[in-house]
């Protein structure tokens, strides 16, 4: 039985963690059954953002004529565009696996790995058996996969795409069906019509990423429902291959029913932790009823001596909290130290058209909190009120600030042009702790987009006067 000081399981935010024990001279076995870099790099972040800037590109294009530009699309070649993404993204990958080879104290098992102990590991190539690591230390980094939920029937009969495959494949659908309204259905929408697909959404809830704040996802929302075919307020129940389409059956809420059709479906209805095939209950690991493995402030699990961080221990589901998270494991799990894990400033982004951002708490939440319910103000403001803000086609764009009686900033959310790149301003503010007044006083390059953020916080915090 190999005996490692560490072992690792999930070469996706894990690499980060093996990498730098083994740099601190311990015997590192990274276990990972793909490739490195994990659903980010394979088949997540990295690869949909690099499809969806071409989808930017060719949206800029159709749209140059209301800049008094001449412009048109007069051709997608959807195969060149898939297979340059995915040989950059196998480029990387290969990169990564690469440099773990070249490592003296880095052992990489590519291959399926699950608890048969305490701190014991099995990994084998066909699940049948193989060898056994233990380690004084385990770091679980296991991921997430897509959700297929088990209310809708037909799943096992009829073909269906996830995220997981959506990104590579090889010819445009002329029609895609897409059942959930979340951030992979935004942002997938967005791709696909831009590469000539007519796109048709099927969601339960009565506006598209309907966790983001209300005013925000009801503007996308708006924007989205002229470009593409939306069916929301239904629940799938059925799917079916009827006729060579897959055919969606959904239920609205006062029992009424649609069916919808086209040559391929996707079912982004979520992601759940790898909790299960990782048995992560053989090594005495407690988990939520939702699947997530339970931590401590520390990222410490149930079971001693074993650590979890990214989508698998569910603080947050996003890379850039996963990366912060390995950060703590490495001061705590590889140094000896006990750092308690924190967020400042914890933002993210949809990469849709338009954009959205958030950070903290959405008005909805702020009016279900007893303590804040009634200490609030909002600030909002809007892309056409800003030199370079009105220069753009951004269908609506704004910014909105949730902050408190004592100027702490409590949320802050953007629908909008580079949305993703705004919201640092606040994020950064927030974890230097600086309040709302800062952020609305400080000084802003003219003309620029972050002017609309300013423009939020200075509304809230009544400063500034802009003249006439």
């Amino acid at each position: 039985m190999p005996e490692f000081d560490l072992v690792v399981l999930g070469g996706g935010t894990g690499n980060a963690v093996a990498s730098a024990a083994a740099e601190e001279g311990e015997d590192v076995a990274l276990v990972e059954r793909g490739r490195l870099g994990g659903t980010c790099l394979n088949r997540g972040c990295n690869p949909s953002k690099k499809l969806i800037h071409r989808a930017n590109v060719a949206e800029t294009v159709r749209r140059a004529d209301a800049l008094g530009i001449e412009a048109s699309v007069e051709r997608v070649d959807f195969g060149r565009i898939v297979d340059d993404v995915r040989t950059a993204i196998r480029e990387r990958a290969a990169a990564k696996a690469e440099r773990a080879r070249e490592h003296d104290n880095l052992t990489v098992f590519h291959r399926e790995g699950r608890f048969v102990d305490e701190r014991t590991v099995e990994v084998a190539d066909d699940g049948s058996g193989g060898d056994r690591l233990t380690a004084e230390t385990v770091v679980l980094a296991g991921g997430s996969r897509p959700t297929v939920p088990d209310a809708v029937d037909g799943t096992d009969e009829t073909a269906f795409l996830t995220s997981d495959e959506a990104l590579w494949l090889s010819e445009r659908p002329d029609r895609l069906v897409i059942v959930g309204g979340g951030y992979i259905a935004v942002e997938l929408s967005h791709f696909f019509s831009q590469m000539g697909t007519d796109v048709v959404i099927v969601g339960h809830g009565d506006r598209l990423l309907d966790s983001e704040d209300r005013d925000v996802a009801e503007r996308l929302t708006e924007v989205y429902r002229e470009k593409h075919d939306l069916r929301l307020g239904y629940s799938a129940t059925e799917i079916a291959e009827v006729d060579g389409q897959k055919r969606v059956t959904a239920e609205g809420e006062s029992g009424d029913e649609i069916e919808v059709s086209g040559d391929r479906l996707l079912l982004a209805t979520g992601r759940r932790p790898n909790t299960d095939t990782w048995h992560v209950s053989a090594a005495g690991i407690e988990t939520t009823e939702e699947g997530f493995v339970e931590t401590d402030e520390y990222l410490r699990t149930s079971a001693e001596g074993v650590y979890a961080i990214g989508d698998i221990a569910g603080n947050y589901m996003f890379k850039h909290s996963g990366d912060k998270e390995a950060e703590y494991v490495v001061e705590n799990a590889v140094h000896g130290g006990e750092a308690a894990v924190e967020y400042p400033g914890m933002a993210h982004a949809v990469f849709g058209s338009p954009q959205v951002a958030s950070l903290g708490k959405t008005e909805d939440a702020l009016e279900d909190d007893g303590d804040l319910a009634d200490d609030y103000e909002v600030g909002t403001f809007a892309y056409d009120d800003t030199a370079l803000g009105s220069a753009l086609d951004h269908e609506g764009g704004f910014a909105k600030v949730l902050v408190g009686a004592d100027g702490e900033v409590l949320g802050c959310h953007v629908v909008g042009p580079e949305a993703s790149a705004l919201i640092h301003e606040v994020s950064t503010a927030v974890a230097a702790g600086a309040d709302a007044a800062t952020i609305a006083e400080t000084i802003h390059v003219h003309p620029a987009l972050s002017e609309v953020v300013q423009g939020a916080f200075r509304e809230v915090c009544d400063v500034a006067p802009s003249g006439i």
